[in-house]
């Protein structure tokens, strides 16, 4: 959906340039949208949707401002916390992923997330990763060592700004080992990692093993995108080690800087201050909440609000988006005897501004007309 397929409104000649945080980032006709995606070990909560849904709005975001977003979504099939799941389960790890992996797409599908342009799923790329290991051992930047291939990661902690204590309570919390005795230093990390029991292997010069999870990442975005991105969305719990491994992984072997031209790390989703996660008993399922509610009341909710801020989620907060939409709807079913350009234009220059729907949103219940139904459309919030 477009201001043009709508109104007839052109962009102005130049570049458009949508800010992100600190960073503006012009662009032409497209722009490449890399988004960490599910590892598929559990149902889909709360938390996992709001990030998956302001990347689609992100999406859509960008057709409005005239850029075609192609977005690649990974699916992370070979990972530790999935295997473990799969053995509590008693069945087999690709088995299991593809069950979840179906559930997470019906979900998305219900919440009006639009499928991406890419889905590379890690298994499809444990070849490619023995690649990059073997690179990035060649250049220096990793080593062998007793069948792993680690990348040296020390300095990817000083870019990060975290001081040593909390990037070592991180790594552990993440899986990255920082405890094994086998690496030169905690903060190095696996780019293929030896064979051990109760996991997946595959054959590498190394011996047996299994693809390191920001390794995974790296080899599938660089084999869809190339180089480097536009844009790069994750939740924020994942700017590091996830995040920061996979950039200073990928500018290692490409020789390419930055990665990303602008990060969207979407606020972690809590409840009663505590992150929204399993092990923490406080998850709250998408597929309850639209047994109880319509999908547009669902993702404004979790929209109608700043990307990049912590969301501490009460049932109240549904009640809330149920009102403005309706507020909404009826703006847009105000006559309005012209096309007020000053709205629309109004509405760019408040999405390009750092997505802030809020006050796009303020601005079309008060205009009216054209500009509500604008974004009811480009929002999927019919």
């Amino acid at each position: 959906m477009t201001l043009e397929s709508l109104t007839g409104w052109r962009p102005a000649a130049g570049a458009v340039v949508i800010t992100l945080g600190r960073r503006s980032t012009p662009l032409l006709d497209r722009a490449r949208v890399y988004a960490c995606g599910i590892t598929p070990y559990d149902v889909t909560h709360l938390g996992h949707a709001a990030t998956f849904v302001w990347v689609d709005t992100l999406r859509r975001v960008l057709r409005v401002l005239g850029v075609e977003p192609v977005l690649c979504r990974n699916v992370t099939d070979i990972d530790d916390v999935l295997d473990d799941a799969a053995r509590q389960a008693g069945i087999r790890y690709d088995h299991y992923a593809a069950f979840q992996e179906l559930r997470f797409t019906d979900d998305m599908s219900a919440l009006g997330v639009r499928m991406p342009d890419h889905e590379p799923r890690a298994h499809r790329y444990v070849d490619t990763v023995i690649r990059l290991a073997g690179a990035l051992a060649d250049s220096g930047a990793a080593y062998v060592r007793d069948g792993g291939v680690y990348f040296r990661g020390r300095s990817v902690v000083a870019r990060s700004r975290l001081d040593e204590e909390t990037a070592l309570r991180l790594a552990r919390e993440y899986g990255d080992r920082p405890d094994d005795p086998v690496k030169d230093d905690p903060f190095d990390v696996a780019v293929w990692q030896p064979t051990e029991p109760g996991h997946p292997a595959w054959d590498s010069p190394w011996g047996p093993g299994r693809p390191g999870w920001h390794a995974e990442c790296v080899v599938m975005s660089t084999s869809t995108f190339g180089p480097c991105v536009d844009l790069h969305a994750g939740g924020a719990d994942l700017r590091f080690p996830h995040h920061a491994y996979h950039s200073a992984m990928a500018e290692a072997f490409t020789g390419v800087t930055p990665y990303t031209r602008n990060w969207f790390h979407v606020g972690t989703v809590t409840v009663d201050g505590a992150k929204m996660a399993k092990s923490s008993g406080n998850i709250v399922l998408v597929r309850d909440l639209l047994e109880t509610h319509p999908a547009s009341v669902v993702r404004l909710a979790i929209i109608d609000r700043p990307w990049a801020e912590p969301w501490d989620y009460a049932p109240g907060v549904l009640n809330v988006a149920a009102a403005r939409l309706e507020d909404l709807h009826q703006a847009a079913g105000r006559h309005v005897g012209h096309t007020d350009d000053t709205s629309l234009e109004q509405l760019r220059r408040l999405l390009a501004r750092d997505l802030d729907v809020s006050a796009a949103l303020d601005v079309a219940i008060e205009q009216g007309g054209t500009a509500a139904r604008v974004l009811t459309a480009a929002f999927g919030l019919s």
